[in-house]
């Protein structure tokens, strides 16, 4: 689907869905359970939707309700997959089912889509075996899905460096459970924010982990058992701030309803990197909304690092590049190696509508105040690319067009509809 938008000016409240870190993690820590659990708010996207069917999989019964999702973990353990599992386009999923096929003694056939059959995973498969199992992918060529895994892993130590948060959670998510305690150790631990969610949600569901101040060890001991539970997910802050930036480089007005101030998701910083711009955002903590006020321009000559949190890159290039002054962002070595290589990606697109961005191999530095022009962009079928560009269209000149902006629907799905609901003019072809 191709959709064009225009100036835009937005009013009323919008309300974004539940977080898919935490809703990805809650579907398969209860597939590791037997009993039931109960997931409120859940993200009804793709990605979480992979995760669902890679449950039923492993032999977990699933309930899929409006707000609510049902997940019966198997009465007998974790069963080996009949079939391969299919994880679409999620990252998330095919790492972290990566761990729990380890678990199991039998071979697990593991791919996704185009994107995810390119995103490197062997650092995760050689840790794997570290634990003992049978880990390799099925080209020996490729750093990347499909994969063929065998268990059951025994316990150890394993080494990961650190720079992809989603190979040490996989592997934390799974450790508890077997027979023999594990370590992993990190050279340079990234994304540290996602480690204490994984951290968290593990000690909800009845299991203990721990780590050391500086993240570079976790000690999990074995044995243990996951007990099933009822949890309701926090507002998505990556998806908060596309209609946060939205209404700031445009004459705007908005809320943005249903927000947890107290959860652990490291992108809320996204919020104060842009008060720190300038931009007036209230934190209405008593009624849990963000008022947010455009019509106003922004300032920079900040740098910002975005090592903990690289999903912000694509919204915050955005408004980097309506404000006043140089914008440096650091610490991006992760952030090319998300469903797309996004540092590429938003310096090339933007830089089609005018803007002027300089890249290395982990900044970009974005000089705002360049005038933007509409104009045909490519999403590259990254789902925060396309809401990414789709909201510069809302302050540029003439028409922008993004091809493939349907993969929205992989962490925001409603969001045409919620922000054309506030006044966004898209025209979808």
């Amino acid at each position: 689907m191709t959709v064009s938008s225009s100036k835009s000016s937005l009013k009323g409240s919008i309300t974004v869905p539940g977080a898919k870190s935490q809703t990805i993690r809650a579907v398969l820590l209860s597939t590791l359970c037997r009993g039931t659990s109960v997931i409120r708010n859940p993200l009804p996207s793709l990605d979480a939707l992979s995760s669902m069917e890679a449950a039923e999989a492993f032999g977990a019964k699933t309930i899929r309700e409006k707000g609510v999702w049902t997940v019966m973990g198997p009465k007998d353990g974790l069963q080996v997959p009949e079939n391969y599992i299919d994880t679409g386009n999620s990252g998330s999923a095919a790492y972290f089912v990566s761990s729990m096929a380890a678990l199991l003694d039998g071979y697990t056939f593991i791919t996704g889509d185009e994107q995810i059959r390119r995103r490197p995973i062997k650092s995760l498969l050689a840790a794997l075996r570290e634990l003992g199992a049978e880990a390799f992918t099925s080209r020996p060529d490729t750093d990347a899905c499909p994969v063929i895994i065998r268990g059951p892993m025994k316990g150890g130590t394993a080494h990961l460096d650190g720079l992809l948060s989603q190979y040490v959670t996989s592997i934390l998510m799974s450790a508890p459970l077997l027979e023999a305690d594990t370590e992993i150790l990190l050279k340079e631990p990234g994304e540290t924010p996602y480690l204490d969610m994984t951290l968290d949600w593990m000690k909800r569901f009845g299991v203990s982990a721990e780590r050391s101040p500086d993240f570079k060890r976790f000690f999990v001991k074995g044995g243990q058992k996951y007990s099933p539970c009822e949890i309701t997910i926090a507002s998505d802050w990556s998806g908060v701030a596309f209609p946060a930036v939205a209404a700031l480089i445009s004459d705007s007005a908005i809320t943005i309803d249903a927000i947890d101030f107290d959860d652990n998701q490291g992108d809320k910083v996204i919020i104060d990197y842009l008060i720190q711009m300038g931009a007036n955002i209230t934190k209405d903590r008593a009624n849990k909304r963000l008022i947010v006020k455009g019509g106003s321009t922004l300032k920079s000559g900040f740098s910002f690092d975005l090592r903990n949190t690289p999903d912000a890159l694509p919204a915050l290039s955005v408004a980097a590049a309506f404000s006043e002054g140089d914008t440096v962002f650091t610490g991006l070595a992760a952030v090319r190696l998300k469903e797309t290589d996004r540092v590429q990606v938003m310096a090339a697109e933007l830089g089609k509508m005018g803007a002027l961005i300089e890249t290395s191999s982990e900044t970009m530095t974005v000089h705002g105040g360049k005038k933007l022009t509409g104009t045909v962009i490519e999403s590259h079928k990254d789902h925060r690319v396309a809401m990414a560009m789709l909201v510069c269209g809302f302050a540029a000149a003439g028409v922008t067009t993004v091809r493939d902006a349907e993969c929205a629907a992989v962490s925001f799905p409603g969001f045409f509809e919620a922000m054309e609901a506030a006044g966004a003019s898209f025209k979808k072809e």
